[in-house]
């Protein structure tokens, strides 16, 4: 079989590392950046409504508190508080599930008038946590010393830590899952690799590692959001008890087998090598595909049945399709950090394994194409959620990011296509060999003195099979020597590398597609903390209504007066329609005790909202008819207690002003 370069079992550290490790460090660097100016995570469930509603003012106290979110949340005893005017407690603790999305908490019983404060902190069905708060009145509004905690629930530090602990186990599975399906499917020598091994492993230990702190920072992420908590082992029993805990839990599980998978396929598969186990091998190869499969879609199952696949419409079909869709990242992402490795780090890459790459990686673009456009239609729904909310933007960005990645991957598989039309020829070694011959000349052969060797001889030295002098009796000179093959080796092998120009290509386009794929990666990652689009445009409906029904409406209010002359008695009815912030018409209707129209020489209104220190702002009405008074245009300019002040004149010397405290908005 030929090969881009003669292969090399043993592979040292080659002299171009520090050259890919750099541009590595650059790209990791970009994409923090790109982490960092990242918006925090949107919340996945909203609060449509409430009973009472917000701001509301009730005669008396009611039994229970309720709360409608947009969809099924998580919610723990405690999870709602009702704080009095004092600031203390006053729900009883217990809150239920009343169905239809709605959840209740119950009141003590002799609560005094005042504003109450209410606090909730939920989960939602996707995991992300969910925390809010609003006020309604007993009797009347008043001062209130509820303050609620400075912590929240998946901010702050805790909140950091816990999105850089998702991101790293994204990329710790895709390049343990896409690295051994590259090693067993594409280029089964790369099992005797050793940068191979290696990124194979750090991957496993990076998903190991961020699992744990995933598990551990669960509790603070949803509750407290004091890091200390993560190690309250009360706590994390309560996290063990939720979804997400759960299949963190199994994801552990799962990864123990995985760590079985990676010592058998780099040890036992390595060495049954020998041409008379190769039946043997063949059964192994069956055994490591069935079982690498398998504990890669329940990982990769883990996420699916913890986060947006889990909820919304189609959960059947949608848990399924995500651990396709991820399987098709890894596979082309993993893999295509595997064949990074390769190119840059060993000469033993054969082009048939490059072209079987090739098609692993079309296949999966055509899988990623066919998930992620059933994905982008169940979270999005509609153009408007596309272009109009944050997921759909990201959404844009990701779709962009995998047309350039297509694109760099075509150029790839163009070297690839001129690699393989030239692997039945000798064209990469016959280049490799006129390096060497070139080089050959200049080459110092590092040897000892005649007189020196037999000394060396005497001391119990020897030569090797090859003919050179073996230094045993001479430690240092012997690791000399040792250390002067390690470097001619390494500058060989970077020739025989570096001679074929198609292989220089491809390890060019190669590495550009591996840095447009660390910024997909984490976009995609991004996506996962994000509201989907279409939950947040039907939670913005929801909400909207809401507040269209919390809205007051038509305001009526009747205020008796008493100028204190004669003929000064007498009520004001005032009309204030749609009763709300904005535009509003005025109407005021002046009629005597007896019920019958009543015309006065004038009549002035003026609103103020002594909590906003705004006001007052007059009103003068024009007369249209006997005892009716009218207005347009009178503005609103936000929700609250307004004192609406009625002055009416019945003679050029008494006049009176009445108060009126009312919500308008």
């Amino acid at each position: 079989m030929q090969t881009i370069a003669p292969r090399s079992r043993n592979v040292p550290r080659a002299g171009a590392a520090p050259r890919l490790w750099r541009l590595l460090l650059v790209l990791v660097a970009m994409t923090g950046a790109f982490l960092a100016g990242a918006a925090p995570a949107s919340a996945h469930a909203a609060l449509t409504g409430s009973d009472p509603k917000q701001g509301a003012v009730v005669d008396e106290a009611p039994a229970q508190v309720k709360l409608t979110f947009s969809e099924k949340v998580a919610m723990a005893d405690g999870s709602v508080r009702v704080l009095a005017p004092s600031g203390k407690r006053a729900d009883t603790g217990k809150t239920t599930d009343l169905g239809a999305n709605t959840y209740g908490v119950k009141l003590r019983k002799g609560l005094s008038d005042g504003t109450y404060t209410v606090a909730y902190q939920v989960v939602s069905a996707d995991s992300h946590p969910v925390a809010g708060a609003f006020t309604f009145s007993i009797g009347a509004p008043s001062a209130t010393k509820a303050s609620l905690p400075d912590q929240e629930a998946g901010g702050g530090l805790v909140g950091v830590l816990y999105d850089i602990a998702r991101y790293l186990s994204y990329g710790g599975f895709i390049l343990v899952v896409g690295g051994a399906a590259f090693v067993l499917g594409c280029w089964p020598r790369g099992a005797g690799v050793r940068p191979v091994q290696r990124l194979v492993t750090y991957g496993w230990v990076t998903l190991t590692g961020a699992t744990l702190a995933l598990l551990l920072l669960r509790a603070p992420y949803t509750g407290s959001g004091k890091l200390a908590d993560a190690f309250d082992m009360g706590a994390l029993g309560d996290v063990l008890n939720t979804k997400t805990g759960a299949a963190l839990v199994s994801r552990l599980l799962l990864l123990a087998a995985a760590a079985l998978f990676i010592a058998v396929l780099f040890g036992a598969y390595v060495k049954r090598d020998a041409p008379e186990e190769a039946a043997a091998k063949k059964d192994l190869t069956f055994g490591l595909a069935i079982g690498g499969t398998v504990v890669a879609i329940g990982i990769a199952a883990t996420w699916a049945m913890a986060e947006h696949a889990s909820t919304g419409i189609q959960a059947g079909i949608a848990m399924p399709v995500d651990v396709l869709h991820l399987l098709a990242v890894a596979a082309w992402l993993g893999g295509l950090a595997a064949l990074v490795v390769a190119l840059f780090r060993t000469s033993s890459v054969e082009a048939a394994a490059v072209r079987r790459f090739s098609r692993v990686a079309f296949t999966s673009v055509v899988v990623l194409a066919a998930t992620g456009l059933y994905q982008s239609w169940r979270q999005v729904g509609s153009w408007s959620a596309l272009t109009g909310t944050s997921y759909g933007q990201l959404l844009l960005v990701k779709i962009g990011l995998v047309a350039v990645l297509v694109g760099v991957a075509s150029v790839s598989r163009r070297w690839t296509g001129r690699i393989t039309s030239e692997a039945g020829g000798v064209a990469p070694e016959a280049a490799a060999a006129v390096v060497e011959q070139r080089t050959a000349k200049k080459s110092v052969t590092v040897t000892a003195p005649a007189g020196e060797a037999a000394d060396t001889a005497g001391a119990g030295g020897s030569k090797d099979s090859e003919g050179s002098e073996d230094y045993s009796g001479d430690s240092e000179r012997s690791a000399q020597l040792a250390r002067q093959r390690a470097a001619m080796a390494t500058a060989r092998e970077k020739r025989i590398r570096d001679a074929d120009p198609h292989r220089s290509g491809l390890r060019r386009s190669v590495l550009t597609e591996a840095g447009v794929a660390v910024v997909l990666l984490a976009v995609t990652t991004a996506l996962t903390t994000t509201e989907p689009g279409r939950t947040q445009e039907e939670a913005a409906k929801a909400t909207a209504a809401v507040a269209e029904a919390q809205r007051s409406g038509p305001l009526t209010l009747k205020v008796p007066f008493d100028t204190g002359g004669q003929d000064g008695k007498g009520t004001v009815r005032l009309e204030l329609d749609p009763g709300r912030t904005g535009s509003n018409d005025l109407h005021v209707y002046v009629k005597r005790p007896n019920g019958s129209a009543f015309d006065i020489p004038e009549v002035k209104v003026s609103f103020t909202l002594k909590s906003k220190d705004l006001g007052p702002l007059p009103v003068t009405p024009s007369h249209i008819g006997t005892g009716h008074w009218t207005a347009s245009g009178v503005q609103i300019p936000m929700a609250g207690d307004w004192k609406i002040a009625v002055t009416v004149r019945t003679s050029d010397i008494d006049q009176v002003t009445v108060n009126k405290n009312t919500q308008i908005g």
